[in-house]
């Protein structure tokens, strides 16, 4: 079992146990406990009474955090003709369908792949590169579209996707600790109410089962699941 360092140790102690806090003072209190020299992010866990396993119990979906992520994400756009400079202009950092075969050679720095419909039968193969690490464009995700400039605008601005893993649980960052309390908050509630908009029917009982913020080096600090329970 892995041990904790003293400053982690330290900040630890000083989290209530057991006890659930509104989300203002759970962020108040990740951004009060962070030590670490960098600044860290601030990620989303939350629990869900679903079993990924059934295909109509997968929980997954986009949303676009009000004030982003504080991280500079490098956009590939893979597309042709006039969707080029639509993309270019839009601010995607790389474009081209010169870069299918690029990533065939390894070349993978970067974040996000946004492909229109219609060159997806050569970026498909690319699906066992792409896949493992999250990099794959799919239409679900709105990063397979003709509307490359509103795709590389939306990623730039903030946008991020969510997937339920094979555990039940979702992991997704919610901005810096250099953020404004209210930002954190805003960003949480954001990302918080599309999972809860994306419950799947199937899915009966306890929805919502835990809501844990951290920083990167950080301690978890518990929310009050109930804020977030809808019946249905």
């Amino acid at each position: 079992m892995p041990r904790h360092g003293k400053l982690f140790r330290d900040a630890k102690a000083k989290v209530p146990a057991g006890v659930k806090f509104e989300p203002s003072e759970a962020v108040q209190m990740v951004k009060d406990l962070a030590f670490a020299k960098f600044d860290e992010t601030v990620d989303l866990a939350t629990s869900l009474n679903v079993d990924p396993r059934k295909a109509d119990q997968i929980v997954r979906g986009t949303v676009v955090l009000p004030h982003g992520t504080g991280k500079t994400v490098r956009v590939l756009v893979v597309a042709q003709g006039e969707k080029e400079k639509e993309a270019t202009d839009a601010g995607a950092d790389y474009v081209g369908m010169e870069y299918v075969e690029k990533i065939q050679g390894g070349w993978l720095d970067f974040d996000v792949c946004v492909a229109t419909p219609d060159v997806m039968g050569k970026v498909g193969p690319l699906g066992r590169i792409l896949g493992p690490r999250g990099l794959m464009p799919t239409p679900k995700g709105g990063t397979v579209t003709f509307d490359v400039g509103r795709a590389v605008k939306e990623i730039k601005g903030g946008k991020i996707e969510y997937r339920v893993d094979k555990t039940g649980n979702i992991h997704a960052p919610i901005g810096r600790v250099s953020f404004e309390p209210e930002q954190l908050s805003e960003n949480l509630g954001a990302l918080m109410d599309s999972i809860v908009r994306a419950k799947p029917s199937a899915a009966k009982g306890t929805y919502v089962r835990s809501v844990t913020i951290s920083s990167t080096m950080g301690p978890g600090v518990a929310i009050d699941p109930n804020l977030y329970r809808r019946s249905g």
